[in-house]
């Protein structure tokens, strides 16, 4: 079982070295409130991207402590310990998933955007709200938390910050979702003239059980052939393209369903039906990967390649994918169709605390690096500190003015 992140930085860093090749891929979530727009605020749907995007957070703390996957710091590698393989299982089950349901809401709150902004008015709010991040993290939060990374193996703090910027060693880490949302963005500003002349008839539904299978198989087939030419764990301009057959169709499907809003009314038939898929395709993979060291014909990379572990992965993660979405959106609109508490607060520093987590997290697992405790300890303790201290740093940042309007 394989799940990637954030790109990781070389340890080489002040030695010469190439900054190595990062397995990354699904972290982050810039999808949050403000990055996807603001309009007709659905409760439940803003309580479970604020939920998500905690979980992003201990999914960054999982690697740090054994699963498998590029991220700043590594303070345990991956082994065949229990509690590794249990992380590893944990990340595997995320990336199926957590990634797909951030571009999916970004496309369902982006027609409505459109229509509240207009042209200019849209395209410059895209700018801002996911530009200027881009620029700060690229800027300022990735090379302090290389930096502050770096100090666990010795090296300076100061000597580190200055050589990423003198050597021009920006990346946008996290953020290469909010990258990918720009492109997404532009590619429908340019079909959405054509698209108009496509509407699709009212028998599409979402709650069509042959719509979903239909998309799931063709998901499934892009993910496999994508993977042949650019496998899991390969970097193009900080995306990873094998993971991209989901989030395409995903995000597409929140732009059609944004008009009839499909997510707001899934039948409870479509929820028993997928949970059912979900439940039933999500011991496979990991089966199969299991197996693999055993049965020749059952070998091979499930990053890509002509191999049915990689077959088995492409599949696998739409099934599992489209049961675990349509739950947790069922879910949180009957559970928090009136959120109130904390999670209103929560919802409103979300995206902000996804663009600060990096550092705070890597400050939080130095900060008792030294302290003899199981792996997975250690992985609750830091991803529940890391979490609480990203919603403190975020109400003080949108305290700032203006900050509010980026965030």
């Amino acid at each position: 079982m394989t799940e990637f992140s954030a790109r990781e930085p070389s340890v080489d860093l002040l030695d010469g070295g190439a900054d190595r090749v990062a397995k990354a891929g699904g972290i982050d979530a810039a999808s949050m409130p403000s990055a996807v727009g603001e309009g007709e605020r659905n409760g439940g749907i803003d309580a479970l991207r604020a939920a998500v995007t905690l979980l992003v957070i201990f999914h960054h703390t999982a690697l740090t402590y054994g699963a498998i996957g590029g991220w700043y710091y590594r303070e345990i590698a991956p082994s065949q310990s229990a509690s590794s393989l249990l992380l590893i299982l944990f990340c595997t089950a995320n990336q199926a998933w957590f990634m797909g349901l951030f571009f999916l809401l970004a496309g369902y709150y982006t027609p409505p955007a459109f229509r509240r902004h207009g042209l200019t008015g849209f395209v410059g709010e895209r700018l801002l709200r996911l530009g200027v991040p881009i620029l700060v993290y690229l800027l300022v939060l990735h090379p302090i938390t290389v930096a502050l990374a770096q100090t666990a193996s010795g090296r300076p703090f100061l000597r580190v910050f200055e050589f990423l910027w003198s050597h021009g060693k920006f990346e946008p880490g996290p953020l290469w979702f909010t990258e990918a949302l720009l492109i997404f963005t532009a590619v429908w500003l340019l079909l959405r003239p054509v698209s108009r002349n496509f509407a699709l008839p009212d028998s599409v539904r979402f709650s069509s059980d042959t719509v979903l299978l239909a998309a799931a198989l063709v998901t499934g087939i892009a993910a496999f052939l994508l993977r042949l030419v650019w496998p899991v764990g390969v970097n193009v301009a900080f995306l990873q393209l094998g993971y991209f057959a989901s989030y395409i169709v995903l995000f597409v499907a929140g732009c059609v369903g944004a008009e009839r809003k499909w997510l707001e009314q899934i039948p409870e038939h479509t929820r028993k039906i997928w949970v059912r898929v979900a439940w039933l395709a999500f011991p496979i993979f990991p089966l199969v990967a299991v197996l693999g060291g055993k049965i020749s014909w059952l070998s091979g990379k499930a990053e890509g390649g002509w191999n049915f572990q990689a077959l088995t992965y492409a599949f696998w993660e739409p099934l599992v994918a489209w049961g675990v979405i349509i739950g947790l959106l069922c879910y949180f609109q009957r559970r928090f169709s009136r959120p109130s508490g904390v999670w209103p607060i929560l919802a409103k520093r979300a995206y902000l605390i996804y663009i600060v987590h990096p550092p705070i997290l890597v400050g939080v697992a130095l900060a008792w690096r030294d302290v003899a405790a199981p792996a997975l300890v250690k992985f609750l303790f830091t991803g529940s500190a890391a979490c609480a201290l990203c919603y403190i740093v975020a109400g003080r940042v949108l305290r700032i003015p203006g900050a509010s309007r980026i965030v």
